[in-house]
């Protein structure tokens, strides 16, 4: 497996119905650097310390997505896999969106 990729995916809320696939360190350090600078503390540094590491090869990717879900958990962010490929299924499928054909005119 590339240094560069989890071993599976996890998936974190992002929002109330917005859920979000973090398959790399370079994926989780984008969700990091989101998080208001008010609701970071020291576990979310740690994620943040060991995706860059892990992002420059310095450490495994498995270690970072250790890292990573137990900050998760910490801030009770984590989706297990099933529901969110659920979730993302139905999106992907049109999720209920109305389309409007284009009227042919004469």
């Amino acid at each position: 497996m590339s240094s560069g990729t989890f071993s599976s995916p996890l998936f974190v809320r992002r929002a109330a119905y917005i859920v979000q696939e973090i398959a790399s360190p370079a994926d989780a350090i984008d969700f990091l650097n989101e998080r208001p600078e008010d609701r970071r503390d020291r576990i979310y540094e740690a994620a943040l310390r060991a995706c860059f590491d892990a992002y420059k090869g310095r450490i495994l990717a498995s270690a970072a997505r250790y890292t990573f879900f137990r900050f998760g958990e910490q801030v009770a962010i984590l989706k297990d896999a099933t529901s969110a490929m659920q979730w993302l299924a139905a999106c992907m499928s049109g999720g209920g969106k109305r389309k409007y054909r284009r009227r042919s005119r004469m």
